[in-house]
């Protein structure tokens, strides 16, 4: 019975790309060209030779034309991550970390893989990448140095070896699959750790290899090429990216994120124990909840999809009897003021504050180019109507670099005691209260407000923007947990 119901869960999340496939056009045509999609699977669920199989037998339960992009397997990226840093300072303890990715690899591979052709094959093109890692590992020691691009290119082959078994696991399975280096297809400039998509180009490789392509396309997540043809990534997490990116250039019906949890929560579940999944998501609520930390949510997936007008989903590789949630371009329609609740951690406030600031045009344009000529990224901001302060929210690793250029850029209004003081303070939380259905609620501010004061919780510093779709707060980090689930059994029971 259990096994019918995970089958009549995915036949209905299969109907519902099949809905946005067949969707008529303005001219009142269909599309009617079969479904199209796109899944990504992160590296907790490709963490070993048993959750590949899983994932293969969820590709292949259907049918419909795919695209499947593949992360590092869990902990290979940290590692190799950490053998360039041992390497770069002479530490011959990258030899056993790399030594212990060889070992990772070929272990998996040999307990996917038995038919001896294609397990030699497939063993030369691993062994072929592995001794290419070693080789630059080799290279990064010599020089003691490690370059954002050196990274780059070491970081790779976490999804370039995986993506490779993987792609071998399902043709021995019998099912037609071919690997695809996503550096082939994806092109981004040369902004090493964290590259910009070039789309035009980018679309266009990816539709002439689409094109070429026999069985299911095994894609390589997070990284890409530059146009001088050195390795890139799209930062940490791009593989979500990645996948957007596939989905909007071949016209995907659906984009489905398959991850370790059962979908967009209500709150964090490590610290609010009644958080419950969110079945639907507007896309301008997704954005919110992803850039305040919503970690099942890259912040930059939604940008391709929603160009494209994509629904894209949430599943649980772990529990396929979890629908997930659904994020697309339409209307939610709930019964609560608002939809979830969002948190950064360890940010630090900075006030900078003056008498000789009220009234005086360009001051508030003179601190944020400051911040901005130091690289400093800011969260929040808010400023009293008396224009005496101005207080903003960024990392707390920022926050000694943010004082320093504040310090330096605004040393003759410092002198001239126009500026007081810039007051730094750290161990802070930003809580960030966010839904459709705040647009226009009477008393919602009060209730949230008073929730908090019912718990003695302080509020530090309150931001809201004018679309009403998010409040947002700074308080203690020491009072994370009270806050959070104050405001959760308020609104969301």
């Amino acid at each position: 019975m259990a096994l019918l119901w995970r089958f009549s869960l995915l036949y209905a999340n299969t109907w519902l790309c099949y809905i946005y496939a067949n969707i008529e056009t303005p001219t009142g045509e269909s599309n009617n060209r079969g479904i199209m999609k796109v899944l990504k699977f992160g590296g907790s669920s490709v963490a070993d030779s048993e959750k590949i199989k899983k994932v293969v037998d969820i590709v292949t339960l259907s049918t419909e034309n795919k695209f499947v992009i593949l992360s590092a397997m869990k902990g290979i990226t940290n590692a190799l991550i950490a053998s360039a840093k041992k390497a770069e300072v002479g530490d011959a303890v990258y030899k056993e970390l790399a030594g212990e990715v060889r070992e990772r690899t070929l272990a998996t591979l040999g307990e996917l893989v038995k038919s001896e052709p294609l397990l030699a094959e497939t063993q030369r093109s691993v062994e072929a990448m592995l001794n290419e890692y070693h080789d630059i590992l080799h290279g990064v020691e010599l020089i003691r140095e490690c370059s954002l691009r050196s990274m780059d290119l070491i970081m790779s082959f976490g999804e370039r070896l995986n993506c490779t078994v993987a792609a071998a696991y399902m043709n021995e399975a019998g099912h037609k699959a071919e690997f695809i280096d996503a550096r082939e297809i994806i092109r981004t400039d040369s902004s090493f750790g964290k590259g910009s998509v070039e789309f035009d180009i980018t679309y266009e490789l990816i539709e002439k290899r689409v094109k070429s392509m026999e069985g299911v396309g095994i894609i390589t997540g997070f990284i890409a090429n530059s146009d001088e043809g050195y390795t890139t990534t799209l930062g940490r997490n791009g593989s979500d990216y990645t996948a957007s990116i596939i989905a909007a250039a071949v016209d995907a019906d659906c984009c489905e994120i398959w991850t370790d949890v059962d979908g967009v929560l209500t709150a964090d579940p490590r610290v609010v124990s009644t958080a419950k999944v969110i079945d639907r998501l507007s896309i301008e609520e997704a954005m919110e909840l992803s850039y305040f930390g919503a970690e099942v949510i890259h912040p930059s997936t939604l940008i391709p999809t929603v160009e494209k007008d994509i629904p894209v989903i949430i599943r649980n590789t772990m529990n396929l009897d979890a629908p997930g949630t659904v994020i697309a371009d339409e209307k939610t329609n709930r019964d609560t003021s608002i939809t979830g609740i969002a948190s950064i951690d360890n940010v630090a406030l900075i006030n900078v504050i003056g008498n000789g600031m009220v009234g005086m045009p360009g001051a508030a344009s003179r601190i944020f180019c400051s911040l901005a000529d130091g690289d400093i990224n800011i969260i929040m901001i808010s400023q009293a109507s008396s224009e005496h302060s101005i207080c903003m929210v960024c990392r707390q690793e920022e926050a000694g670099r943010a004082r320093a250029c504040l310090e330096k850029d605004l040393a003759d209004a410092i002198a001239a005691k126009s500026i007081q003081k810039i007051e730094v303070r750290e161990d802070l939380e930003l809580i960030a209260v966010i839904g459709e259905n705040m647009k226009g609620q009477v008393g919602l501010s009060g209730r949230l407000f008073s929730s908090l004061g019912k718990k003695d919780v302080n509020i530090l510093a309150i931001a809201q923007g004018s679309t009403e779709k998010n409040i947002s707060l700074v308080i203690e980090k020491a009072q994370r947990e009270t806050a959070l689930n104050a405001i959760h059994e308020t609104f969301l029971g």
